[in-house]
Formats: structure tokens, sequence, C-alpha cells
């Protein structure tokens, strides 16, 4: 089993599309993408790389196939401190239960360290995302604190209690 990142490229939309169900739309997009809004993400995506700042995004490869997805973002600032990056990352059903959003985060950390992006990783979860929570705990970062984010909310309006763990870089 062998788990890269890569750009993600338009091929890519309909793939990661399909990687789409509930738990991804429930704790990290909110919505179901479609190729339209997708082709723009992954267009600014690459617009960043470009650029070398903002949200880079990456496709998560399993032996070659797009098994989901991981960005990180410098400009997050709920719930974080100056120098902390935030990643989040989500795993299309096929391919969970076999470790590769603990890699692909240990990836992430690795090319942020080599780029020199931030001071920290953080990943800020909700405490009810329990696979979440354990691929931050098994990836080495540790707990700081709960705290109420300025900008998730749940599908009711109320804001969402944020689970923060960190990693130095």
């Amino acid at each position: 089993m062998r788990i890269t990142l890569r750009a993600l490229t338009h091929e890519d939309v309909e793939a990661h599309n399909a990687g789409e169900d509930e738990r991804t739309v429930r704790w990290l997009t909110g919505g179901y993408g479609a190729v339209e809004s997708t082709t723009v993400h992954f267009d600014r995506l690459a617009d960043n790389a470009r650029a070398g700042c903002g949200k880079r995004g990456f496709g998560v490869c399993l032996d070659g196939r797009l098994a989901g997805y991981v960005d990180y973002d410098p400009d997050v600032g709920d719930g974080l401190e100056t120098g902390d990056a935030n990643i989040s990352y989500a795993v299309h059903p096929w391919a969970r239960g076999r470790g590769v959003a603990g890699e692909a985060v240990r990836l992430m950390c690795e090319y942020m360290r080599k780029h020199r992006i931030g001071t920290r990783a953080a990943i800020r979860v909700d405490p009810d995302n329990y696979s979440s929570v354990r691929v931050a705990e098994k990836s080495g970062f540790v707990y700081v604190h709960d705290f109420t984010s300025s900008t998730d909310k749940q599908p009711d309006g109320t804001p969402v209690t944020m689970r923060l763990y960190v990693h130095d870089l």
C-alpha cells in the first residue's frame, strides 16, 4: 500500500465528487460538490500554489487511485495562534480504515516543514468526529483545548465547539 500526495487537476473532479458522502459533507464541506464548483475550487488551489500563498490542497492517492483530499491553510485564524496552519482532510469511503488519513497528515506536515509553512500544524475537529480525533492523536498531534468556533456552525446555526490539536513543525 503506497500513499502519495499530488496536485489536483480537472481530471480529478469526477472522482473527487464521487468520493463525497454524508460524513464528508457533515465534517468538512457542508454540501456536495458539483463539477463547476469543484473545478473552481481546484483552480483556486492551483492559483494559490503558483502565487505561493493561501490554502494549498492535494489529492491523496492510494496506490495511484484518488482516495481523498488534504489541504493546509495558513490563513485560518479561528481558534489558532499566529504561525499555525490548519490541516483539513477527507478520505473516500472505499479507502477508510486503512491508515490513509494519518499518512496524508504526516505527508502534509513533512511538506509544510520542508517549505517552511507555519510553525505548527493544527487540526481543528468537532469532538464528535471520533475518526478525526483518532487521526490527530495517532499522528502525534497534542490536544490544546476546546473552543467555540467563530466561523463554523451546526446545521441549526449554533456555533460548533471545536477541539484543537497541534504539532510542531
